[in-house]
Order: C-alpha cells, then structure tokens, then sequence
C-alpha cells in the first residue's frame, strides 16, 4: 500500500509550511489527486489519520478533490477528458492518446490555526 508512503509526504510538506509560515495546528488539509494518479482516495483518507497521530496534523480533516484525465489525441487533434489509461478517444474512437494530465497529487491548501 504506496498511500502510506503517499502521506507521509503529505505531513512532510505541512511540517515544513508550518516552520516557514509559523502555525501551530492543522485543521483541514486538501488534496488534489488526478483520475490517472493510481492513487485510492479511500486508502489515503484511512492511512491520513494513522500518520498524522502525534503531529501537527493530528485530528485535521483530509478533503481530496479528484481532478479528471486529460489527453490529447493525435487522430482527430481533440484535447479529451479519459477516465483511465488506455480507452479509446471519445471523440474519433482512435487509441493515440497522449496523456496531458490527470497523473498528479498536490497539497491545494491548508486551514491552520
């Protein structure tokens, strides 16, 4: 399971915002995670609260807003919204997609006391 991997990276980046921008308690901290990020949004909630015990993290809220996949098709020159690697453009049915995003995980924001 590379979600506990994931969110200890994710306290790592809150430790260091809370030294250069000084808080002192996390509240909520959001997510966003793209469709192709073979990240389980369910996983990362469950493995958040486990890493985040004893830190500055302890007891915030993990909000994950999901951004769609998006390509760019080389058949029809459409930029198409894909929900998984693989599937056919949407438009033209062709399978020359080149993946333009939807493969990142980013902190978006952090409530902090």
């Amino acid at each position: 399971m590379h979600e506990m991997a994931l969110c200890e990276g994710i306290i790592g980046i809150v430790e260091e915002e809370a030294r250069k921008r000084a808080f002192a308690k996390v509240k909520v901290v959001c997510l966003e995670i793209g469709a192709l990020s073979h990240v389980a949004p369910e996983a990362l909630k469950f493995c958040f609260e486990a890493v985040a015990a004893r830190t500055i993290a302890q007891g915030a809220k993990l909000e994950i807003v999901e951004t769609p996949g998006t390509a760019w098709c080389m058949a029809c020159s459409e930029s198409v919204e894909i929900k998984q690697r693989y599937e056919p453009c949407p438009s033209c049915g062709g399978y020359q997609l080149q993946v333009t995003g939807g493969e990142e995980m980013r902190v978006r924001e952090l409530e902090v006391d």
